[in-house]
């Protein structure tokens, strides 16, 4: 299975978001699954790869040729796919994913969700996504939601599909992820 997550090219202030980062990427190997991200050697993104990694685990990388040049491609990792835009990364994840999941992130990992999001709605895509809101993280987001569907631009059943835990083998679980 292919796990795709969406999160920072930050580690954030603080450390529980590092330490959510590496259970995470303990679990993606345990599961015998592979982890398709962003393809960076910073933040939470390069602390989930190593992760993997360092539980023999499989990472997929797709990174756009520009961020490639600015040196924040992750050269030690299984597989590195360079593209090139963004929009073409996040096609290419959506092709070879099973599953979507976010963790904390900033503008990148908000997009990356919404666009995903916005695809499963149009039914574009059929595969499960969830959010991990490690620390209450995304507290506010989950209940902006909740007002969209409130005020009738989002279905319920939209917002249902959505997994949410501040557990990570919990959410992998709800994403039909093989147990652990």
């Amino acid at each position: 299975m292919n796990i795709c997550v969406f999160c920072g090219s930050s580690s954030g202030t603080d450390p529980i978001y590092a330490k959510a980062a590496k259970e995470l990427g303990q679990l993606i190997s345990k599961s015998e699954s592979s982890l398709v991200y962003g393809g960076g050697n910073i933040g939470l993104m390069g602390i989930l790869a190593d992760e993997v990694l360092a539980s023999k685990g499989k990472v997929i990388g797709v990174i756009p040729d520009f961020l490639m040049k600015r040196e924040v491609g992750h050269s030690g990792i299984t597989q590195l796919e360079i593209v090139g835009s963004m929009h073409e990364r996040k096609k290419r994840m959506a092709e070879i994913a099973d599953v979507f999941l976010a963790i904390p992130g900033g503008w990148g990992t908000l997009d990356e969700l919404a666009e995903i999001l916005t695809w499963k709605q149009l039914r574009l895509i059929d595969q499960p996504i969830g959010l991990l809101n490690i620390d209450f993280f995304f507290d506010s987001l989950i209940e902006q939601m909740k007002i969209m569907v409130a005020k009738g631009f989002l279905a319920e059943s939209s917002f249902k599909s959505i997994k949410i835990s501040d557990n990570p083998q919990k959410l992998l679980t709800l994403l039909g992820v093989k147990s652990f």
